[in-house]
Parts: structure tokens; C-alpha cells; sequence
């Protein structure tokens, strides 16, 4: 093992590099760490990589010369085949700094003065293609290959709402080319998360502020939106702040963990209906393996470092190890094993790393000697595929360093009675009782069936109808004013009610 001393450090996508540096940025090989381009870069801040490799994206501090008003273009994008440099543009802020690459980098996009630039193929002479919206605020952009889509935020303003829309790459002008479109208040910002193939997006909405005074966070709404047009709002039925939202693999359901502490846990499908809850318990990340067969529920930051390991075939716990102080946490490609981190500068003592089997066991710890600093851990990545999914395991590997997994909570019994059968005390019983074991979401109860399809299908429609109409009657009874669609909607109670008496199923 090779170390340098290094400001900022930089790894290549496919873990064919390293990049170290300033004053001197030096590209380094990951089989030898023989050097393999060096550039004079003394004032840069961040560097970055392009997804396959090509292109090196370099950033300094947006600066004025007496000689020049414009100032100096701060954005640098260099050739690594020969060093050479290929565009220098201007980028003032330090937020969406870096241009974003589709995965096969035909495709790149930056935003600019309220316009979203895309280029092709590298090609950073001319821009192939824009996107003008007024205030385009933030993107994301689909991963994979072709064909690229983008997700774009606009915040709302003089009582207009906020709205993300979704464009499928070159179709990005005209009233009809949105894939999808969402709009919603209460939002300053937003975070925009892809699922896997590119099939749909999570936008979380916060606002700086709750105005009713009941999180310190602000507010949070989830809200969901497909390539195929369909979007709708995540029902998350607690309140309080959304601490992590986080897609399978499999890009078929995705898991929220959310409200005040101890937080709930959920697991939700396509059409955002809830498929499991977890209950409650003190979380505040979720962290699915690369094959998606395995769930880590986490509570890190100012938590004990509880982890929760869930089998996601059977949706039965695995194991309950802790690591406390972690302030890093990742998955292995193999979707065998974890490694957790106390890193600086989030946490400058007691740094070290741990890696552990998903089912409780501690393989490996390394503490930094006292004065040293960690700053980062990474695993070596690998191409998608390269591991199976394997068969789920319960018993713990075995392993030198044992366990950390929590131990039970028991009742205190005094030294003169820790010699006789455990009684549980009926006072306590009464007074305390064990958390319900998390449950299968089920929606709906089994229907009766009266023999017909058709008039199964009719009774499905009416009762989907009456039970919208007993939630405007509870929302008008809470004071909220209707508008007049669903004071009409209401009025057609009685109609409703009759035709399901003549379909002989009146309850």
C-alpha cells in the first residue's frame, strides 16, 4: 500500500485511477500508483471524473482581475488520453458545480442562467441541444444508457406552485413533451432520486420552516412521478421529517423512513401503496444491497449506530449489529458484507474503519493511530452483474472479533432473586408492553363475491367511490374548504347507495 500526502484525492468510476492533488494534479495508476498524467492546477477545489473516464472536470473559486471584469473561466475540463485542455467555462457557484454524464457520456448536460445546455459525445465546442424553462432550479439526469431522460425542478412563485417535469433526450420543446409533470407547494428545495432503470422518480420537497411549529426541519412532502405519465404523492402516516428515501436495485419498490423519532419504516411499490412496515425504531437511513435481496434500516449521526439487517424475500430480520460513531456506512459489491466508518471531518476522533458480515459478525476493524485523521473509505468497484444474488443466511459467520449486537433488554431482579425462575411482575406487564412485531401492509379485505364478474367490477367502483366521499366528509369536518367538483362529488351519496342496493350487497 501505497500513501501520498494529497488535499483532495479523486477515484475513477471503474477503479482504473486515482487522482491526487493540488498544486500539481497528478493522475495515478490503481494497479502501481505509477504516475500517469500530471497538470499545474494550484488554485483547484474540486476535481471530478467522468463516468468512463475520458474527460477530467477541474473547479476553482470564481475570481476578478483588475485586467479582466469578466474574470477568469473557472471550469475546466480536460482531455486525460493527452492532457490537454478541452473547454474552459464559467461557473460562479459551488452548488451543481460539476457538469452531469450520462453513463456511456454521449450525453452531458450543465445548467446555465436558467437553461439546461446539453452536449454530445464530448463535444463541448458547440451545445446540440437546450432546454429554457424559467428559474430552472436543479436536474437529474437518468442513469444507464440511451435514451437519456432528465428530471427538472422549478420553484414556484407569486402563488404559483413549484413543479418537477420529466423529458426523454432530444424532445424537449413543445406542450406535449413532458413524459410527466407534478406540481405541489411547500417547497424550497427538492432532492430528485432515479430508480435503477430509469423508470420513475422520488422528489422529496422540504421547506426551511414548518409555519405550524412542529419540526425543527421544516417540512417535507415525497411525491412520485413515471416516464409513463403517472405521478402521485407518497402517504407517509406519520408525521414529522423524511430522514432517508431509498430505491431497490430491482427499481420495483422503494423504502421511506420517516417521522418523529423512534421513526417508522415502510416499504412501498410502484402505484405507492405500502407493502411492509417495519415499525418504529431509532433509524434514520436505509441501505439496500447492490442485488436488492437485503435491507439495512441505520440510525447514524446523533443515534447509537443501531443497525437493522432485514431479509427482503421474507421480510424477516437477519441480525441487529452497532456501530457506534459511524459516520460512513456502504455495501460491498458482493452483497455479502459492510463496512462502517468514523471519518473525519464530521468526527476527528476515534477514526477507523470496521467490515462486517450482514448477519452481525465483525471481521475486520482498523483504528487510525491517535493525531491521524480518516477521511474516506471506498470499496473496489465492480461492474454490475459480477456478483449472484445468494440465499439469504441467519446464522452468524464465524468470525475472531465476535459480535456487537444488542442484547435484549431485561427487567432488573435483585441479587436475591437472580437465582429463581424468571416471573415477570404482573405491575410491570400492566404498565409496560413489548412493540407489535412489524407487519405485512394489507390494503383491502377480501371482497364477496357475487359470481359475476361484471357486477363485481360495478360494486368495486361504487365502494371506491363512497369511501372517497367519507373522506371529504372528514375533511370538511376539520374546517377545510371544498372546492365545488367535490361538493358535486358529495351530493351523488344517496345515487351511490341505491345502485348498490339494487346490486343486492347494500351493507
Amino acid at each position: 500500500i501505497k500513501l501520498f500526502e494529497c488535499v483532495l484525492s479523486v477515484r475513477g468510476s471503474a477503479g482504473t485511477s486515482l487522482l491526487r492533488g493540488p498544486p500539481q494534479c497528478e493522475q495515478l495508476s490503481s494497479l502501481d500508483a505509477s504516475s500517469v498524467l500530471t497538470l499545474d492546477l494550484p488554485k483547484t477545489s474540486l476535481l471530478e471524473f467522468s463516468p468512463l473516464n475520458n474527460v477530467l472536470v477541474s473547479w476553482q473559486p470564481y475570481s476578478k482581475s483588475q485586467d479582466s471584469t469578466q474574470g477568469e473561466a473557472n471550469l475546466q475540463l480536460w482531455d486525460l488520453q493527452s492532457g490537454q485542455l478541452i473547454k474552459a467555462l464559467y461557473q460562479k457557484k459551488v452548488t451543481s458545480w460539476c457538469p452531469s454524464w450520462s453513463e456511456d457520456e454521449k450525453i452531458c448536460v450543465r445548467s446555465v442562467n436558467n437553461e439546461l445546455h446539453f452536449y454530445e459525445n464530448n463535444d463541448f465546442n458547440s451545445i446540440a441541444n437546450k432546454l429554457h424553462m424559467q428559474k430552472v432550479s436543479d436536474f437529474a439526469l437518468s442513469p444507464g444508457g440511451q435514451p437519456s431522460k432528465v428530471a427538472v425542478y422549478v420553484p414556484g412563485s407569486k402563488g404559483a406552485p413549484s413543479f418537477v417535469r420529466l423529458y426523454q433526450y432530444p424532445v424537449l420543446g413543445g406542450p406535449t413533451a413532458a413524459l410527466a409533470n407534478k406540481s405541489f407547494f411547500k417547497a424550497d428545495r427538492v432532492s430528485m432520486l432515479w430508480n435503477k432503470k430509469a423508470s420513475a422518480v422520488l422528489v422529496t420537497a422540504s421547506t426551511e420552516v414548518d409555519k405550524t411549529g412542529a419540526s425543527y426541519y421544516g417540512e417535507q412532502t415525497l411525491h412520485y412521478l413515471a416516464v409513463n405519465g403517472e405521478t402521485a404523492v407518497v402517504q407517509l402516516p406519520k408525521n414529522g421529517p423524511i430522514y432517508d428515501v431509498a430505491w431497490s436495485p430491482t427499481s420495483t419498490e422503494f423504502c421511506v423512513v420517516f417521522g418523529f423519532m423512534p421513526a417508522k419504516a415502510t416499504v412501498f411499490n410502484l402505484k405507492c401503496d405500502p407493502v411492509f412496515d417495519f415499525g418504529t425504531g431509532p433509524r434514520n437511513a436505509a441501505y439496500y444491497s447492490p442485488q436488492g435481496h437485503i435491507l439495512v434500516l441505520a440510525g447514524f449521526g446523533n443515534l447509537r449506530g443501531q443497525m437493522e439487517v432485514w431479509d427482503m424475500k421474507k421480510y424477516k430480520q437477519v441480525s441487529k449489529p452497532q456501530a457506534p460513531d459511524a459516520t460512513h456506512f456502504s455495501w460491498c459489491p458482493d452483497g455479502e458484507h459492510i463496512v462502517t466508518a468514523t471519518c473525519s471531518p464530521r468526527l476527528r476522533v476515534s477514526n477507523g474503519y470496521k467490515i462486517w458480515h450482514y448477519t452481525g459478525s465483525l471481521l475486520h476493524k482498523v483504528d487510525v493511530a491517535t493525531g491521524s485523521e480518516l477521511w474516506e473509505v471506498l470499496w473496489q468497484p465492480f461492474p454490475d452483474g459480477s456478483f449472484p444474488e445468494r440465499a439469504v443466511k441467519y446464522q452468524a459467520a464465524p468470525s475472531e472479533l465476535g459480535t456487537t449486537q444488542a442484547l435484549p433488554t431485561q427487567a432488573y431482579r435483585p441479587p436475591a432473586l437472580r437465582h429463581l425462575p424468571a416471573t415477570p411482575s404482573s405491575k410491570l406487564e400492566s404498565k409496560s408492553e413489548p412493540p407489535p412485531d412489524p407487519v405485512p401492509v394489507t390494503n383491502s379485505q377480501p371482497e364477496p363475491s357475487s359470481g359475476d364478474p361484471e357486477t363485481d367490477k360495478k360494486i368495486k367502483n361504487l365502494k371506491k367511490k363512497l369511501k372517497a366521499i367519507e373522506e371529504l366528509k372528514e375533511q370538511q369536518a376539520s374546517g377545510r374548504l371544498l372546492q365545488k367538483n367535490q361538493l358535486e362529488k358529495m351530493q351523488k351519496e344517496q345515487q351511490l347507495l341505491d345502485e348498490l342496493d339494487e346490486l343486492n350487497i347494500g351493507e
